[in-house]
């Protein structure tokens, strides 16, 4: 599988898989460390979390699984997400649905992940959303400390606009090395906005999440679904697809921007239909014929 190159000693597989969904998958954790080595044997190497996934629940049934066979953490690459808050049984001592971007809250946040993940180090950590209340030197401090300690090698950011990023940026002493994103056909705010031009523009390969739209383009009975559906099973004709799903993941990977989807399912044969998409080639016509028919209208 082609690779992305995110620094010079760390790179991401093209797709991700993301486990925000792991708790709802009702495996034990052999069915889970299945699931780890069949995505690492078909080149899928980077797994995606947060530490609120599941109720704050995913994590340790991760770290579960991967403890039956604790070699594989060196086949693969971690990426977890902190900074926000949620109340639930698992925090007690959450009162309320908030961000917190505080030097205190990011450690700790960390020293639960790690432990959770049983790993003793985490490959890239996510400032989960832009928070209202960051102080951008108190973030710094924390990632500082983390990349000093040896226990997260690179950091980067989800659903930062350009502003955001360039603030925080500018308190850092490395670079960030990307931006987690909604992306898809479905959904076009961070195409339209220039989020998409800022990671060209500074070398960034973002992460797509969402990239199906949460089934919407399936299942929905709007306008804007029922006509992008249908310009979709055009296309997938034309390309040979063996469903929408691939379309949809191809659209996004034939961007010039190197997105990495996140693949959200439990299931090998939703992975495996996500990696044969990886061959689908778009030409110009079929791609912006995808887009003008989500847009709703022609490019200017």
């Amino acid at each position: 599988m082609q690779r992305i190159e995110m620094t010079s000693d760390l790179s991401f597989s093209r797709l991700v898989h993301g486990l925000w969904r792991l708790d709802d998958w009702n495996q034990s954790k052999e069915d889970t460390l299945a699931l780890i080595e069949h995505n690492l044997e078909r080149g899928i190497t980077t797994f995606d979390h947060a530490d609120i996934y599941g109720s704050y629940t995913c994590e340790g049934l991760f770290g579960e699984a991967l403890n039956l066979k604790p070699s594989l953490r060196e086949e693969m690459e971690l990426v977890t997400k902190c900074g926000i808050v949620l109340p639930s049984e698992q925090r007690p001592q959450h009162k309320t649905h908030h961000y917190n971007t505080s030097k205190e809250h990011i450690i700790k946040s960390v020293e639960n992940s790690l432990q959770n993940l049983q790993t003793d180090y985490i490959d890239t950590l996510l400032i989960h959303r832009p928070d209202p209340f960051m102080n951008g030197a108190e973030v710094a401090e924390a990632f500082t400390k983390l990349k000093e300690e040896g226990k997260v090698r690179y950091f980067g950011v989800s659903n930062f606009k350009d502003h955001q990023w360039n603030m925080l940026q500018s308190f850092l002493p490395f670079d960030l090395i990307t931006n987690q994103l909604e992306l898809s056909a479905y959904n076009l705010e961070n195409f339209e906005d220039g989020t998409l031009n800022l990671c060209q523009e500074k070398r960034v390969a973002p992460m797509a999440w969402s990239p199906l739209a949460g089934g919407d383009v399936f299942h929905s009975d709007s306008e804007k679904a029922v006509r992008l559906r249908d310009t979709l099973t055009k296309v997938q004709q034309e390309v040979g697809a063996k469903g929408l799903d691939q379309v949809l993941y191809a659209w996004l990977l034939n961007h010039p921007a190197n997105i990495m989807p996140i693949i959200g399912s439990g299931k090998t044969k939703r992975i495996d239909a996500a990696i044969d998409a990886l061959d689908i080639k778009l030409d110009h016509d079929q791609w912006f014929e995808v887009l003008q028919s989500s847009m709703g209208h022609d490019v200017p």
